[in-house]
Protein backbone atom coordinates (compact mmCIF):
# COMPACT_ATOMS: atom_id res chain seq x y z
CA UNK A 1 0.00 0.00 0.00
CA UNK A 2 3.18 2.61 1.03
CA UNK A 3 4.59 2.02 -2.31
CA UNK A 4 0.96 3.15 -4.01
CA UNK A 5 0.99 6.07 -2.53
CA UNK A 6 3.42 8.32 -4.38
CA UNK A 7 1.44 6.81 -7.52
CA UNK A 8 -1.42 8.31 -6.25
CA UNK A 9 0.45 11.86 -4.80
CA UNK A 10 1.56 12.15 -8.56
CA UNK A 11 -2.15 11.57 -9.76
CA UNK A 12 -3.91 13.71 -7.31
CA UNK A 13 -1.50 16.37 -8.94
CA UNK A 14 -2.40 15.98 -12.23
CA UNK A 15 -6.06 15.69 -11.07
CA UNK A 16 -5.53 19.49 -9.95
CA UNK A 17 -3.43 20.38 -12.58
CA UNK A 18 -6.74 19.23 -14.85
CA UNK A 19 -8.77 21.95 -12.94
CA UNK A 20 -7.01 25.06 -13.71
CA UNK A 21 -9.22 25.91 -17.00
CA UNK A 22 -11.80 27.07 -13.73
CA UNK A 23 -9.53 29.70 -12.64
CA UNK A 24 -7.96 30.58 -15.83
CA UNK A 25 -11.01 31.63 -17.96
CA UNK A 26 -12.35 34.10 -14.82
CA UNK A 27 -8.98 35.76 -14.80
CA UNK A 28 -9.16 35.85 -18.66
CA UNK A 29 -13.09 37.37 -17.95
CA UNK A 30 -11.39 39.59 -16.05
CA UNK A 31 -9.00 41.13 -18.44
CA UNK A 32 -5.49 39.44 -17.64
CA UNK A 33 -3.50 38.28 -20.28
CA UNK A 34 -2.35 34.24 -20.20
CA UNK A 35 1.24 35.69 -19.42
CA UNK A 36 -0.06 37.53 -16.54
CA UNK A 37 -1.84 34.99 -14.97
CA UNK A 38 0.69 32.59 -15.21
CA UNK A 39 2.71 35.64 -12.69
CA UNK A 40 -0.32 35.17 -10.75
CA UNK A 41 -0.04 31.92 -10.29
CA UNK A 42 3.80 31.81 -9.42
CA UNK A 43 3.44 35.01 -7.27
CA UNK A 44 0.75 33.61 -5.21
CA UNK A 45 2.18 30.27 -4.93
CA UNK A 46 5.52 31.61 -3.56
CA UNK A 47 3.76 34.00 -1.55
CA UNK A 48 1.88 30.98 -0.25
CA UNK A 49 4.93 29.01 0.29
CA UNK A 50 7.11 31.65 1.95
CA UNK A 51 4.03 32.41 4.55
CA UNK A 52 4.06 28.38 5.59
CA UNK A 53 7.95 27.87 5.75
CA UNK A 54 8.54 30.60 7.58
CA UNK A 55 5.59 29.23 10.55
CA UNK A 56 6.25 25.47 10.04
CA UNK A 57 9.57 24.69 7.82
CA UNK A 58 11.90 27.32 8.44
CA UNK A 59 14.55 25.15 8.21
CA UNK A 60 13.60 23.98 4.99
CA UNK A 61 14.22 27.86 3.41
CA UNK A 62 18.07 27.53 3.59
CA UNK A 63 19.97 26.58 0.59
CA UNK A 64 22.95 26.65 -0.60
CA UNK A 65 23.77 29.75 -3.11
CA UNK A 66 25.88 27.02 -5.51
CA UNK A 67 22.74 25.16 -5.67
CA UNK A 68 20.51 28.10 -7.24
CA UNK A 69 21.23 26.67 -10.34
CA UNK A 70 18.85 23.25 -9.81
CA UNK A 71 16.20 26.13 -9.17
CA UNK A 72 16.89 28.01 -11.93
CA UNK A 73 16.04 24.87 -14.03
CA UNK A 74 12.43 24.28 -12.65
CA UNK A 75 11.46 27.83 -12.17
CA UNK A 76 12.60 29.26 -15.33
CA UNK A 77 13.49 26.57 -17.40
CA UNK A 78 10.37 25.03 -16.88
CA UNK A 79 8.15 26.80 -14.81
CA UNK A 80 8.18 29.86 -17.27
CA UNK A 81 9.62 28.91 -20.21
CA UNK A 82 7.04 25.81 -20.79
CA UNK A 83 4.42 28.50 -20.42
CA UNK A 84 5.75 30.87 -22.50
CA UNK A 85 5.94 28.44 -25.50
CA UNK A 86 2.82 26.86 -24.93
CA UNK A 87 1.30 30.06 -24.34
CA UNK A 88 2.69 31.64 -27.93
CA UNK A 89 2.09 28.46 -29.81
CA UNK A 90 -1.80 28.56 -28.89
CA UNK A 91 -1.57 32.09 -30.51
CA UNK A 92 -0.16 29.90 -33.96
CA UNK A 93 -1.97 26.90 -33.80
CA UNK A 94 -4.87 25.41 -33.32
CA UNK A 95 -5.37 24.81 -28.98
CA UNK A 96 -6.04 21.21 -29.69
CA UNK A 97 -2.40 20.89 -31.73
CA UNK A 98 -0.55 23.02 -28.85
CA UNK A 99 -2.23 20.51 -25.96
CA UNK A 100 -1.11 17.73 -28.32
CA UNK A 101 2.51 19.27 -28.79
CA UNK A 102 2.77 19.97 -24.90
CA UNK A 103 2.48 16.09 -23.97
CA UNK A 104 5.29 15.23 -25.61
CA UNK A 105 6.65 15.65 -22.55
CA UNK A 106 6.33 12.39 -21.74
CA UNK A 107 8.93 11.26 -24.45
CA UNK A 108 11.24 14.00 -23.52
CA UNK A 109 11.45 12.75 -20.08
CA UNK A 110 11.97 9.19 -20.91
CA UNK A 111 14.62 10.17 -23.04
CA UNK A 112 16.70 12.57 -20.74
CA UNK A 113 15.89 10.23 -17.77
CA UNK A 114 17.90 7.47 -19.41
CA UNK A 115 20.41 9.77 -20.35
CA UNK A 116 21.06 11.54 -17.11
CA UNK A 117 19.19 10.04 -14.59
CA UNK A 118 20.37 6.54 -15.40
CA UNK A 119 16.82 5.15 -15.73
CA UNK A 120 16.10 1.92 -17.49
CA UNK A 121 14.89 2.49 -20.99
CA UNK A 122 12.57 -0.56 -21.26
CA UNK A 123 9.29 -1.85 -24.28
CA UNK A 124 7.13 -1.18 -21.81
CA UNK A 125 8.16 2.22 -21.23
CA UNK A 126 8.40 3.02 -24.77
CA UNK A 127 4.79 1.36 -25.42
CA UNK A 128 3.69 3.27 -22.79
CA UNK A 129 4.51 6.76 -23.79
CA UNK A 130 3.69 6.00 -27.85
CA UNK A 131 0.24 5.35 -26.11
CA UNK A 132 0.39 8.23 -24.01
CA UNK A 133 0.87 10.69 -26.92
CA UNK A 134 -1.48 9.18 -28.80
CA UNK A 135 -4.94 8.70 -26.27
CA UNK A 136 -3.62 13.20 -25.62
CA UNK A 137 -3.87 13.45 -29.59
CA UNK A 138 -7.37 11.49 -29.98
CA UNK A 139 -8.60 13.56 -26.34
CA UNK A 140 -7.39 16.47 -27.92
CA UNK A 141 -9.24 15.86 -31.14
CA UNK A 142 -7.02 16.28 -34.85
CA UNK A 143 -8.39 18.82 -36.93
CA UNK A 144 -6.61 17.80 -40.88
CA UNK A 145 -7.03 21.30 -41.78
CA UNK A 146 -5.66 23.10 -38.75
CA UNK A 147 -3.00 20.67 -38.97
CA UNK A 148 -2.11 21.93 -43.04
CA UNK A 149 -1.66 25.64 -41.83
CA UNK A 150 1.06 25.14 -39.33
CA UNK A 151 4.30 26.94 -39.81
CA UNK A 152 7.51 25.76 -38.51
CA UNK A 153 7.93 28.16 -35.94
CA UNK A 154 4.34 26.32 -34.34
CA UNK A 155 5.67 23.40 -34.41
CA UNK A 156 9.02 23.81 -32.07
CA UNK A 157 7.17 26.39 -29.97
CA UNK A 158 4.77 23.58 -29.22
CA UNK A 159 7.54 20.94 -28.96
CA UNK A 160 9.49 23.67 -26.65
CA UNK A 161 6.43 23.43 -24.35
CA UNK A 162 6.21 19.84 -23.84
CA UNK A 163 10.40 19.87 -23.15
CA UNK A 164 9.72 22.96 -20.44
CA UNK A 165 6.80 20.79 -19.27
CA UNK A 166 9.11 17.69 -18.95
CA UNK A 167 12.44 19.55 -17.13
CA UNK A 168 10.66 19.85 -13.83
CA UNK A 169 10.64 16.46 -13.46
CA UNK A 170 14.44 15.83 -14.89
CA UNK A 171 15.74 18.95 -12.50
CA UNK A 172 13.41 18.11 -9.68
CA UNK A 173 14.87 14.76 -9.57
CA UNK A 174 18.09 16.22 -8.89
CA UNK A 175 17.13 18.98 -6.64
CA UNK A 176 15.36 16.27 -4.42
CA UNK A 177 18.81 14.28 -4.20
CA UNK A 178 19.65 17.87 -1.68
CA UNK A 179 16.55 19.13 -0.66
CA UNK A 180 13.09 18.60 0.91
CA UNK A 181 9.79 18.45 -1.22
CA UNK A 182 8.90 21.91 0.43
CA UNK A 183 12.45 23.44 -0.62
CA UNK A 184 12.36 22.40 -4.22
CA UNK A 185 8.88 23.35 -4.69
CA UNK A 186 9.24 27.01 -2.74
CA UNK A 187 12.51 27.83 -4.36
CA UNK A 188 10.89 26.91 -8.17
CA UNK A 189 8.50 29.40 -7.82
CA UNK A 190 10.38 31.96 -6.19
CA UNK A 191 12.72 31.90 -9.12
CA UNK A 192 9.82 31.92 -11.45
CA UNK A 193 8.29 34.98 -9.85
CA UNK A 194 11.11 37.28 -10.10
CA UNK A 195 12.11 36.53 -13.19
CA UNK A 196 8.00 37.20 -14.48
CA UNK A 197 7.21 39.99 -12.40
CA UNK A 198 9.51 42.59 -14.41
CA UNK A 199 8.47 41.49 -17.72
CA UNK A 200 4.95 41.35 -17.17
CA UNK A 201 4.54 44.52 -14.36
CA UNK A 202 2.12 42.72 -13.19
CA UNK A 203 1.82 45.90 -10.29
CA UNK A 204 0.24 47.99 -13.03
CA UNK A 205 -3.15 46.31 -12.47
CA UNK A 206 -3.11 46.10 -8.78
CA UNK A 207 -6.17 47.37 -8.18
CA UNK A 208 -7.59 44.93 -10.27
CA UNK A 209 -6.17 42.19 -8.73
CA UNK A 210 -7.84 42.89 -5.02
CA UNK A 211 -10.49 43.49 -6.12
CA UNK A 212 -13.64 40.92 -5.25
CA UNK A 213 -13.61 37.93 -6.74
CA UNK A 214 -10.21 38.18 -8.89
CA UNK A 215 -8.30 37.99 -5.62
CA UNK A 216 -10.04 34.85 -4.70
CA UNK A 217 -9.62 33.62 -8.05
CA UNK A 218 -6.01 34.15 -8.05
CA UNK A 219 -5.27 32.68 -4.58
CA UNK A 220 -7.39 29.44 -5.61
CA UNK A 221 -5.12 29.34 -9.02
CA UNK A 222 -2.01 29.61 -6.70
CA UNK A 223 -3.34 27.30 -4.17
CA UNK A 224 -4.80 24.37 -5.40
CA UNK A 225 -3.50 23.65 -9.14
CA UNK A 226 0.07 24.59 -7.98
CA UNK A 227 0.92 24.99 -4.15
CA UNK A 228 -1.10 21.90 -3.56
CA UNK A 229 -0.32 20.32 -7.10
CA UNK A 230 3.02 20.73 -7.09
CA UNK A 231 3.88 19.58 -3.76
CA UNK A 232 2.38 16.40 -4.56
CA UNK A 233 3.74 15.79 -7.73
CA UNK A 234 7.80 16.59 -6.16
CA UNK A 235 6.85 14.34 -3.23
CA UNK A 236 5.56 11.36 -5.62
CA UNK A 237 8.73 12.13 -7.63
CA UNK A 238 11.15 10.99 -4.65
CA UNK A 239 9.75 7.05 -4.98
CA UNK A 240 8.82 7.48 -8.26
CA UNK A 241 11.24 7.18 -11.55
CA UNK A 242 10.56 10.27 -13.86
CA UNK A 243 9.47 8.83 -17.10
CA UNK A 244 6.89 7.27 -15.24
CA UNK A 245 5.68 10.15 -13.11
CA UNK A 246 5.35 12.40 -16.18
CA UNK A 247 3.11 9.29 -17.93
CA UNK A 248 0.86 9.15 -14.79
CA UNK A 249 0.61 12.94 -15.19
CA UNK A 250 -1.07 12.43 -18.35
CA UNK A 251 -4.46 11.77 -16.54
CA UNK A 252 -4.15 15.96 -16.42
CA UNK A 253 -5.98 15.89 -19.91
CA UNK A 254 -8.58 13.07 -18.98
CA UNK A 255 -9.86 15.48 -15.93
CA UNK A 256 -9.53 18.36 -17.97
CA UNK A 257 -11.87 17.20 -20.47
CA UNK A 258 -14.41 15.61 -18.31
CA UNK A 259 -14.49 18.68 -15.88
CA UNK A 260 -14.95 20.49 -19.18
CA UNK A 261 -18.00 18.47 -20.27
CA UNK A 262 -19.87 18.99 -16.86
CA UNK A 263 -19.35 22.80 -15.85
CA UNK A 264 -18.93 24.19 -19.39
CA UNK A 265 -20.79 21.74 -21.41
CA UNK A 266 -18.71 21.00 -24.14
CA UNK A 267 -18.33 18.08 -26.38
CA UNK A 268 -17.03 14.83 -25.53
CA UNK A 269 -17.52 12.16 -28.39
CA UNK A 270 -16.30 8.50 -28.88
CA UNK A 271 -13.10 9.58 -30.08
CA UNK A 272 -12.56 11.65 -26.89
CA UNK A 273 -13.68 8.64 -24.56
CA UNK A 274 -11.24 6.50 -26.08
CA UNK A 275 -8.20 8.84 -25.93
CA UNK A 276 -9.08 8.86 -22.48
CA UNK A 277 -9.24 5.14 -21.73
CA UNK A 278 -5.85 4.93 -23.84
CA UNK A 279 -4.23 7.59 -21.44
CA UNK A 280 -5.47 5.49 -18.22
CA UNK A 281 -4.63 2.16 -19.86
CA UNK A 282 -1.12 3.65 -20.13
CA UNK A 283 -1.00 4.60 -16.94
CA UNK A 284 -1.72 1.14 -15.41
CA UNK A 285 0.79 -0.61 -18.08
CA UNK A 286 3.80 1.48 -16.49
CA UNK A 287 2.59 0.86 -12.98
CA UNK A 288 1.66 -3.30 -13.67
CA UNK A 289 5.30 -3.06 -14.90
CA UNK A 290 6.96 -2.08 -11.88
CA UNK A 291 5.11 -4.35 -9.65
CA UNK A 292 6.14 -7.45 -12.32
CA UNK A 293 9.63 -6.35 -12.37
CA UNK A 294 9.84 -6.39 -9.02
CA UNK A 295 8.13 -10.11 -8.32
CA UNK A 296 10.73 -11.22 -10.48
CA UNK A 297 13.89 -9.70 -8.66
CA UNK A 298 12.26 -11.40 -5.39
CA UNK A 299 12.31 -14.82 -7.26
CA UNK A 300 15.79 -14.41 -8.43
CA UNK A 301 17.13 -13.10 -4.57
CA UNK A 302 15.52 -16.20 -3.05
CA UNK A 303 17.13 -18.76 -5.22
Amino acid sequence: MKKAIPILFIALSASLWGIIAIFVRKLTEAGFTPMEIVTIRVVTAAILLGIIGGIKYPAQMKIKIFDIKLFIGTGICSIVLFNWCYFTAINQMNLSLAVILLYTAPAFVTILSYLLLKEKMDQTKILAVIATIVGCVLVAGVNLNAAASIRPIGILTGLGAGFGYALYTIFGKFALRKYSTFTVTLYTFFIASITLLPVTRLWDKWSRLVSGDVLLYGIGLGLFPTVIAYLLYTKGLEKVEGSKASIIATVEPVVATILSVFLYEEGFGFIQAIGSIVILLSVLIINRSKKSNRKIYNKKASI
